[in-house]
């Protein structure tokens, strides 16, 4: 076997085309974007490059056919938070061979190693972690767009190496036409009506506003968890930007409270159901196929991120966002299902509030760390 550092054109071509090598015969898989994967390793289009380094290598065997892929990364906001230094490594991809998972994990850790850190989290993103984030362990059916697949086995893979689970994120998903129950509805209904408290949905001409309303609630609502870094404007832009081809605007909700930012639930249209036949590229035939699958229609949204100020997160201000989402999207007959994804089991929070909408269990992702010797 023999692993290449990615440094060109023909390596970037490789690195995409992996993916496609091993998932070809999985109906499930959705190819994301090459366009999507090639932004994270881009200075240009990820801010995490100012504060922080990144790289990645293919594998292939003794006849050169491609066999795997690797990225490690350094996040110097987060690496030094940590009981250890401790960096990242994602885009894991591999044929069923223990021995060239552990090839590919040793490249990672040895890269880490040689620039300071004494551990690893994985399989992670070098941004923020509403893409391409965890190991998937449960729920093998086709993932939303930025949800990361991966086949079974590697499980043992990350399992035997000698990763250990750090925390796991439930994906739930809710029956777009079924009736939320009867104390959830009732309650909503009431938090919606109370006086000083009022629900926009986004626009996106207003973006700069909804972006630093989105800042305000997010920092303040996370700030508690344990190594927490803040959001920054630049970040949650770029993210902005991304979102702007796939945006509904009225799945899209704010709260206020005396005309404060006091929560947010950020939805969008399924991307994946129109990109599936895409297989990663958006070229020209790309953007066609896409522009006609948007035009057909899809049938499930993704919640992509919902918070609340912490002084206001027993308001029940969610519930009535859920209501006003509702009062939207029943009366469209398009949506069939809603998926909330990503929440972590050390989120109490917010797994009541996928509990109190009914929300039906889905996947199981795992984010792990591996701790040097």
């Amino acid at each position: 076997m023999k692993v290449t550092e990615v440094k060109d054109k023909a390596t970037k071509k490789a690195f995409l085309d992996v993916a496609r090598i091993i998932y070809k015969d999985d109906d499930n898989w959705v190819c994301p974007l090459d366009n999507d994967i090639e932004a994270v390793f881009n200075p240009a289009k990820n801010n995490f490059h100012q504060h922080g380094k990144c790289t990645r290598w293919i594998l292939t065997d003794d006849n050169g056919h491609l066999i795997g892929r690797v990225a490690a990364f350094i996040n110097e906001k987060k690496a030094y938070n940590y009981e250890q230094p401790t960096g990242g490594m994602g885009f894991f991809e591999c044929t069923d061979n223990k021995e060239a998972a552990f090839f590919l994990f040793d490249t990672a850790r040895n890269w880490l190693r040689e620039n300071g850190m004494k551990a690893m989290d994985g399989p992670i993103n070098f941004g923020e972690n509403d893409n391409f984030w965890g190991l998937l362990v449960e729920g093998f059916t086709p993932p939303s767009y930025g949800m990361n697949y991966n086949h079974p086995y590697y499980q043992a893979f990350f399992d035997e190496y000698g990763f250990k689970t750090q925390y796991a994120q439930i994906t739930n998903h809710v029956d777009a036409h079924k009736p939320f129950p009867e104390r959830f509805t009732k309650i909503a209904n009431w938090v919606a009506k109370k006086p000083g408290y009022d629900f926009r949905h986004f626009e996106i001409k207003k973006i700069e506003k909804f972006a630093a309303d989105f800042i305000e609630v997010y920092n303040d609502g996370w700030k508690d968890f344990e190594n927490f870094v803040p959001i920054t404007y630049d970040t949650i832009m770029e993210s902005f930007e991304k979102m702007k081809p796939l945006m509904d605007e009225k799945l899209i909700w704010f709260a206020y409270v005396d005309d404060e930012p006091a929560s947010f639930m950020i939805i969008l249209p399924d991307a994946n159901q129109m990109l599936k036949p895409l297989n990663g590229k958006l070229n020209m035939i790309g953007k066609l196929k896409f522009l006609y699958y948007r035009w057909k229609g899809v049938s499930r949204m993704r919640a992509i991120v919902m918070g609340t100020k912490q002084k206001y997160q027993k308001h029940g201000l969610e519930s009535a966002m859920f209501i006003k989402l509702k009062e939207y999207v029943l009366p469209l007959k398009r949506y069939d299902e809603l998926e909330l994804s990503w929440v972590g089991d050390f989120n109490d929070k917010m797994i009541a509030i996928h509990e109190a909408v009914g929300a039906t269990f889905g996947k199981k992702h795992l984010t792990m760390r591996y701790i040097f010797d």
